[in-house]
């Protein structure tokens, strides 16, 4: 199956070299390029692409704004692509419904797998990026947890607590299966329940969801 991609960068030469690269993947396909946020909404309207590949910063527009509008109204996936290790503004992206975060200097061969993997509907956040909300959401006085979201949380078993932890902090399947003692299958399963009983779409906010609600200490 083709997957199609829409691509949203400012800088040409960025577009480009994207473009060409995602060229040589027998299964994506570039349906479009846009400039600005502004476009990429409007190109996502009439293409439809599976993925969009989102810059942070850009005109008219910017990456944030430009994501909530797709992920509010239509079914294309959201990807933030960015240059900065902790874009100040890559949090916010995530919040507006993106569904990953990789840096720019990405290897291919992993972009390929996150596009792949957002177009299955999973999601992609690497443990470093993770590390890196950890730190800087520690830095923030806690508050006490919304009623709602408590009562959605105590649902949870003892075990999905455990996985839901371990998907806080950044952990790929096969690590908290090693982690726990379950096997892969298992563990997908759990994400699978926590994700319903949460109301929330992917691990991503599910990340969201336990540093807003201060439901995972730092360095737990």
């Amino acid at each position: 199956m083709t997957i199609s991609v829409l691509l949203a960068d400012d800088q040409a030469l960025v577009r480009m070299a994207f473009r060409s690269l995602l060229g040589t993947m027998p299964d994506i396909e570039v349906v479009g390029e846009a400039a600005d946020g502004a476009e990429a909404v409007d190109l996502t309207r009439r293409t439809a692409p599976d993925v969009v590949l989102m810059d942070v910063r850009m005109p008219v527009m910017d990456g944030i704004e430009a994501t909530r509008s797709i992920t509010g109204t239509l079914a294309s996936r959201v990807l933030i692509l960015t240059t900065f290790d902790l874009d100040e503004y890559a949090f916010e992206g995530l919040r507006a419904g993106a569904c990953g975060f990789l840096l720019k200097d990405v290897v291919p061969a992993v972009l390929h797998q996150a596009i792949r993997a957002v177009s299955s509907g999973d999601a992609v956040l690497t443990p470093r990026i993770t590390r890196g909300l950890v730190d800087r959401f520690a830095q923030i006085a806690p508050w006490p947890r919304e009623a709602a979201a408590g009562a959605l949380f105590d649902t949870l078993t003892a075990r999905e607590r455990d996985v839901f932890h371990l998907v806080a902090s950044g952990l790929a399947n096969a690590e908290i299966a090693e982690r726990l003692f379950l096997t892969e299958a298992t563990v997908k399963t759990h994400i699978t329940r926590i994700l319903a009983k949460l109301q929330l779409r992917d691990r991503v906010q599910v990340v969201i969801f336990a540093y807003e609600h201060r439901l995972r200490t730092h360095g737990e």
